[in-house]
């Protein structure tokens, strides 16, 4: 009762600030990151504030899943060339090993000059060009959504408007120095590793730690020198755009989508560092298409959901591996729902099984007869299954989610698998495991309470924060001050430089000192002449 009360309390505060003058905010979001499942997360987040009153516009190059009839939608799609070229790297991706995120994103960077093209052409279609070049246009405030496209956080400064930046992931080395975020590497675990609650991190964790930070900062310079080139033939003919370091330090803050109080890992962060990790979880789970409401309703043993992302398709699978994923789950009591892009050739047919290009996930997850996700171990995908307490066998692809699988399993949420190595008996024995065993089940929604108990939703914070930067005109005052420091100077190299100095100067005078005492010690006394 008490709880509640400070709640409504807490809530009415914040409803009062938020009639703060920024109620009505014209709010532009860039969001032409080529993941869906990225564009999920940012788009929710814009509908939240769309849903607040807001003016949105929002510029995409995919066609957004989640959107709201208020929202002013300027997509410039893909060409099928773009399109045929982005499905073949992901399927090329499908069929590596990529364990190790950062080796994967260095064996991307071929690609990324082709994916960076697609990005920058989506910034100069003339009705992208026309929200600064119109002057009758108005912004309060931009969202740049982040696919290492820092560049068009430039676009802020052409509108005049303070910049969130919209992270799909955790406060990690790509982007704390946007905000002066601390990187902790001697206690942090790196992007491509994890810990277990209550333990430290090993002496191999922190050698790997180490390394893993020196490679994303080759990697950040890169990522640089195409981000430079890409602000320079944006907005390079504007003699009133700074430089572009000096555009990186205009973030008022950025959304990461992660919950450290309950995901971990428990870390430093500055204020700029605000987290809604759920954003695109609904307070109340929408109706289903009637045929898997039907299909969900009869499932008497529970059902299980199969999607791996939004990215990777059917057909980027090797039919190997589909036929041994179809001559499991065909077999199983339980009713299976499996995200399947051509319904004219499905991987088999099954009375048990219902194929569906879309699936309205969270809506999904939500449904009491769902006992088991079958998933990819994406950041969206983990996060809606943590918050509906559903266990889960994760057979991750690339990037991020090898990592994602192994701190859920370490948290003891489920079990994870290799796609690329994927055997009849194991996967069977995975599937039968998590559902007859119900300590996954106990523990995720055990898990589930702790990741909603919190002082704002995560819609709410968005709301807040967004207000919060439009009222205080970009709240500068939250700006770590790490970001107008040099990196010598912020890591003191040059005070541990100068006590280096200092002692190897006192060192030198004392060996002096010592030396010319003993001389004179060691100096035969002259002998006196008799008179």
């Amino acid at each position: 009762m008490v709880q509640n009360v400070s709640r409504i309390f807490l809530l009415a505060v914040v409803a009062v600030a938020f009639i703060g003058g920024s109620q009505g905010a014209n709010i532009l979001g860039l969001f032409s990151s080529l993941s869906p499942s990225h564009l999920i997360i940012q788009m929710s987040a814009a509908k939240a504030l769309a849903e607040q009153g807001h003016n949105v516009t929002v510029v995409t190059v995919l066609k957004p899943a989640v959107t709201h009839k208020d929202i002013n939608l300027i997509q410039v799609p893909l060409t099928k060339e773009e399109a045929a070229g982005m499905s073949a790297i992901i399927e090329k991706m499908s069929k590596n090993d990529n364990k190790n995120m950062l080796a994967t994103m260095f064996r991307m960077i071929g690609q990324m000059g082709f994916m960076f093209d697609i990005m920058v052409d989506a910034l100069k279609d003339p009705r992208v060009r026309d929200l600064y070049e119109n002057k009758d246009n108005k912004f309060d405030l931009v969202l740049s959504g982040f696919f290492m496209n820092e560049y068009q956080m430039g676009f802020a400064k052409k509108v005049n408007a303070p910049l969130i930046v919209v992270a799909t992931m955790p406060p990690n080395l790509l982007l704390n120095f946007l905000i002066g975020n601390p990187e902790a590497i001697s206690y942090v675990p790196s992007i491509n590793d994890s810990l277990e609650r209550g333990q430290g991190m090993s002496f191999k964790q922190r050698i790997s730690g180490f390394i893993m930070s020196l490679g994303f900062r080759v990697f950040g310079k890169i990522l640089e020198y195409r981000n430079r080139n890409s602000y320079k033939e944006l907005f390079g003919d504007d003699p009133n755009m700074p430089e572009y370091s000096e555009m990186m330090k205009n973030a008022s803050l950025v959304f990461f989508a992660s919950h450290a109080i309950s995901e971990g890992p428990i870390r430093p962060n500055v204020p700029g560092v605000i987290e809604i990790g759920g954003i695109q979880v609904k307070d109340t789970p929408a109706p289903l298409p009637k045929n898997m409401e039907e299909f969900l309703g009869n499932a008497t043993d529970g059902a299980i959901l199969l999607s791996l992302g939004s990215n990777v398709q059917g057909s980027h699978l090797s039919p190997d591996t589909v036929q041994k994923m179809i001559n499991v789950l065909s077999k199983l009591k339980q009713r299976v729902i499996w995200k399947w892009e051509d319904l004219d050739k499905t991987p088999g047919k099954s009375d048990n099984i219902l194929y569906s290009k879309w699936l309205p996930q969270d809506d999904i997850l939500a449904h009491p007869k769902i006992k088991l996700f079958i998933n990819h171990a994406g950041k969206g995908g983990i996060t809606e299954a943590q918050y509906h307490g559903k266990p889960m066998l994760s057979l991750p692809v690339f990037g991020d989610q090898p990592a994602n699988a192994d701190a859920m399993v370490k948290k003891g949420f489920g079990l994870t698998q290799s796609l690329l190595t994927l055997e009849e008996q194991p996967f069977r024995e995975g599937i039968e495991e998590i559902l007859s065993n119900p300590k996954y089940a106990e523990t995720v929604s055990t898990f589930s309470k702790l990741y909603r108990d919190r002082p704002l939703t995560a819609r709410e914070t968005v709301i807040y924060w967004s207000e919060y930067v439009i009222r205080h005109r970009g709240a500068a005052h939250l700006q770590s001050p790490l970001i107008h420091m040099s990196f010598v100077a912020a890591n003191n190299l040059d005070v541990y430089a100068l006590l280096v100095i200092i002692l190897v100067v006192f060192l030198l005078l004392t060996k002096a000192v010592v030396k010319f005492i003993l001389r004179k010690l060691s100096a035969k006394p002259k002998k006196v002449k008799k008179q």
